[in-house]
């Protein structure tokens, strides 16, 4: 899910150990566009706090950059893109869906969980222990029981920007620029 296409997919097997040696974790790669002029967006992260600010974003990009300028793995031009996942971030890996319980989602699945392959509704867990490979629940509005869906049944999962995540951003902020201030004074 953090590649969409094989292409993708490729791009993420050769450019995870260039994010993990400088610091960082690749949330999503995706390479849109035509033949022309295409764009490699990658989203990443430090696995440490889940931030990404702007030097760390130049710095994974400049890394990035060493690697595909190498290994030449896409034809044609294509603009690079390195950025945070935002605060309606996109749901990659289970630990995403973990870390982010109790948030409203939007989930599609790439087939059918109970009569639907959209769904929207709360974070309720995960089932790591579950017959047939690792489980999401979803609480979905005007349903009393937990929907589970299959992890790898899902091609997208984001969060949806409501009140609630926007409180969390403002205090995960916040929390840093406090942290930040204080070591600079230290």
């Amino acid at each position: 899910m953090r590649g969409k296409t094989a292409e993708d997919i490729q791009l993420v097997e050769l450019l995870d150990p260039v994010a993990e040696a400088t610091g960082y974790e690749i949330v999503r790669l995706r390479l849109m566009g035509g033949t022309e002029t295409r764009r490699l967006q990658i989203m990443a992260e430090r696995p440490s706090d889940g931030d990404m600010n702007v030097e760390d974003c130049a710095r994974l990009s400049r890394a990035i950059s060493e690697v595909m300028d190498a290994a030449d793995p896409i034809s044609g031009e294509y603009t690079l893109e390195v950025s945070s996942p935002g605060v309606d971030r996109p749901l990659t890996r289970l630990k995403d869906f973990e870390a982010y319980e109790g948030f409203e989602v939007k989930l599609e699945l790439d087939r059918l969980a109970e009569g639907r392959k959209r769904f929207r509704g709360v974070l309720a867990g995960v089932d790591k222990d579950a017959v047939g490979g690792d489980q999401i629940g979803i609480d979905l509005e005007d349903e009393e029981a937990t929907a589970m869906v299959p992890f790898a049944w899902v091609i997208e999962a984001k969060l949806v920007l409501n009140d609630k995540l926007m409180k969390m951003g403002a205090d995960t902020r916040a929390a840093r620029i406090a942290s930040e201030q204080q070591q600079t004074t230290e």
